[in-house]
């Protein structure tokens, strides 16, 4: 279970499968993507409230988190290509009854020189792309 800062009034509690592939210390004071508008699901005995994106080989032997940049602000929305401001974000519930994010994971992507991106397009905050140190993977 983290706690992960994602901007709002209290962390949120997160479940993830990352312990094969990080240490405690590797997931302290980092800088993550979450899918936040995930609907909660019961993983590991609590609730959680997100998914943390990390890219991943084909066979899911190698992991590595997608990482904003240094500079960006906790909790700042990620766009993709030229989005600029975007339509409000869908709200938990109907982004599970949509199955959205199963329509949308094979477009996620690190590109060969581990820029993600959607549709092709670079994930960006206000201060650059998010990147990944795994190159040419798929994102979930």
């Amino acid at each position: 279970m983290w706690q992960v800062d994602v901007g709002e009034e209290s962390p949120r509690l997160i479940a993830s499968g990352l312990r094969p592939f990080f240490s405690t210390e590797d997931l302290l004071e980092r800088k993550v993507l979450v899918l936040c508008n995930l609907k909660e699901r019961k993983l590991a005995g609590f609730p959680s409230h997100g998914m943390v994106l990390c890219a991943g080989n084909e066979d899911h032997t190698a992991v590595k988190f997608v990482a904003p940049p240094a500079d960006a602000k906790v909790g700042e929305r990620v766009t993709w290509g030229n989005r600029g401001e975007m339509e409000e974000a869908e709200k938990e519930n109907k982004f599970a009854k949509k199955k959205m994010f199963e329509k949308i994971a094979v477009e996620l992507k690190t590109d060969e020189y581990g820029v993600c991106s959607f549709l092709g397009k670079p994930l960006m905050t206000s201060a650059g792309a998010c990147v990944s140190e795994l190159k040419g993977a798929s994102i979930s």
